[in-house]
């Protein structure tokens, strides 16, 4: 048998294997591989050379390895399209056919939020069961003037803050589903009555403008995000609850990639609120600007989320 038929059985199991690879990569262990052959390609490459083997040979090998080198290499690019087909087809397309917890969710939230809201417009006293008298008095000063736009640097260090501030709300509410289902139920309606307290608190003592110009622009993201958190927070504890004869751990392991879905998508929303709230919000913008604003924000999340992935 002579040197190149040698080298040929030797190498080609190997290079067979990575034509494979590069048709289609499938998770973590498959660019492992992937690398791992790359690297053993280019020793086989270097070899051809020093052996001196036929010019096809050498072709062939520095082909599939600069195949690979591009694929490798251009993985980044791979997974951001990879990124930004999750967040606009897979996630919507699991948040509606997880639409009953979506629906609890928002129960859970908008209904304290609205009853809160509802007393304290009737009477502003109704704030004192959820707030204490020091917060309220800090509200009013916050609220009693209209906003005003800072520095830039300020409004960096704003935004850093609410995104800090918003995505430690969605894990709680997502997290704490582990507890059954108890935690998310516990921070849906915590939240929903401090804040239908405040906004029904501010309207009452004529404050409402401010707090509306304040919060109608991110407010369609920061909300939809805490509820959607929360979505997610009752369908883990579901799974713990209706395993389907599965372990806990089997039953969680299964409901993962859904859960990955609907809290990707809840961290994207809490990340577009804090950059509108902390470049926007506060901003000096006429008011009907911003209504125009916030309705274009409300047609976009709701658009995303009926109409993503239906294609």
């Amino acid at each position: 048998m002579s040197d190149r038929e040698r080298f040929v059985a030797a190498g080609r199991p190997r290079w067979d294997r990575l034509e494979q690879l590069l048709h289609g990569v499938r998770g973590p262990d498959g660019w492992t591989e992937l690398a791992a052959l790359y690297r053993a390609t280019c020793a086989d490459l270097a070899r051809a050379r020093s052996l001196g083997l036929p010019q096809d040979i050498e072709d062939y090998l520095d082909d599939l390895a600069g195949r690979a080198h591009n694929r490798l290499y251009g993985s980044r690019s791979i997974e951001r399209i990879d990124l930004l087909r999750q967040l606009g087809a897979d996630f919507p397309r699991e948040l509606r056919a997880r639409w009953p917890f979506l629906l609890a969710s928002h129960v859970l939230f908008y209904g304290p939020f609205l009853v809160m809201m509802g007393l304290c417009l009737v009477d502003p006293d109704w704030a004192l069961i959820v707030l204490d008298p020091d917060t309220l008095a800090q509200i009013d000063f916050m609220y009693a003037v209209p906003t005003d736009r800072g520095s830039v640097g300020q409004d960096a260090t704003m935004a850093g803050f609410y995104v800090w501030n918003n995505v430690g709300i969605a894990f709680r509410c997502f997290a704490t589903g582990i507890a059954f289902g108890a935690g998310p139920v516990f921070y849906l309606v915590n939240n929903g009555l401090t804040i239908g307290t405040i906004a029904g608190y501010l309207t009452a003592v004529g404050y409402g403008g401010n707090l509306a110009a304040f919060v109608i622009g991110h407010g369609p993201w920061e909300l939809t995000g805490v509820v959607v958190a929360g979505a997610a927070g009752l369908r883990m504890g579901w799974a713990l609850i209706d395993t389907g004869g599965r372990t806990w751990a089997g039953s969680l392991s299964a409901a993962a990639p859904g859960l990955y879905l609907m809290v990707l998508g809840a961290t994207f929303m809490l990340l577009v609120a804090a950059l509108i709230e902390g470049f926007w919000s506060a901003s000096p913008v006429p008011m009907g600007v911003k209504v125009v604003f916030a309705v274009a924000q409300v047609a976009i999340v709701a658009s995303w989320l009926s109409l993503g992935g239906r294609r």
